[in-house]
């Protein structure tokens, strides 16, 4: 049976000079708290078995190295049986994943009460390939859950200045900005949404002037929970 030659402590200390890796960064990857992994390093105290289990996972060490035990400090992989004349199968009612690629996430737009418009990138978000979109926008409201769109999610926006009678669009007035369809009439345009607790937003031929379409959605991505 391997005996202990030292402590947690000092082998904490260990781990992280072996693989180059600071406190903080020990913290992130481990999920245990820089303030907790400070008083292990002290030897204030003894890590428990979850503990134990997360830190020498996040440093690639074996759980035995790092309690101080005398055995080798590599932690062992994992066994996994593969069958290489088995390819793997999607199961019935699945699709596979599409291909992803990057598109920048520029701000906010409402699905309510029109916003001021936030043009800000926040980021990347992912789009299928195959999806003809130029930018992605968060939504804040409530007013297009009847095309399934809702608050918080992420709408694919294809950039074009005009769009067909009930189609959803990115729509700009003045300085504010919301999703909903757009119906042009005779002498107004109609911004409809699809939630009867909102009433259309409504702009005469003299108003037109203030709107104006960024482009047409084409996708949305919602999240369950």
């Amino acid at each position: 049976m391997a005996k202990k030659t030292a402590t947690f402590a000092q082998r904490l200390r260990e781990g992280l000079d072996l693989r180059g890796m600071k406190q903080i960064e020990l913290a992130t990857r481990s999920g245990i708290s820089k303030y907790s992994i400070s008083h292990y390093l002290k030897g204030d105290w003894e890590g428990k078995q979850d503990a134990v289990y997360e830190l020498a996972r996040a440093l690639n060490v074996s759980e035995a190295w790092l309690m101080g035990y005398d055995v080798p400090a590599e932690r062992s992989a994992p066994k996994v049986s593969v069958q290489l004349d088995k390819k793997p199968t999607i199961p019935p009612g699945f699709m596979p994943l599409p291909k992803m690629r990057k598109v920048p996430l520029i701000g906010a737009i409402a699905c309510g009460d029109p916003i001021t418009a936030i043009q800000n990138r926040e980021g990347d978000v992912n789009a299928p390939v195959d999806m003809r979109c130029d930018f992605a926008l968060k939504c804040q409201g409530e007013s297009m859950i009847g095309a399934g769109i809702h608050d918080g999610d992420v709408v694919y926006i294809r950039i074009q200045p005009e769009v067909e009678n009930g189609e959803i669009a990115a729509v700009r007035i003045g300085e504010e900005a919301t999703l909903k369809r757009v119906y042009l009439h005779n002498d107004y345009i109609e911004l409809r949404p699809e939630n009867p607790a909102f009433e259309s937003i409504i702009r005469r031929r003299e108003e037109m002037n203030d709107v104006q379409i960024e482009g047409k959605a084409v996708g949305w991505m919602h999240w369950i929970g």
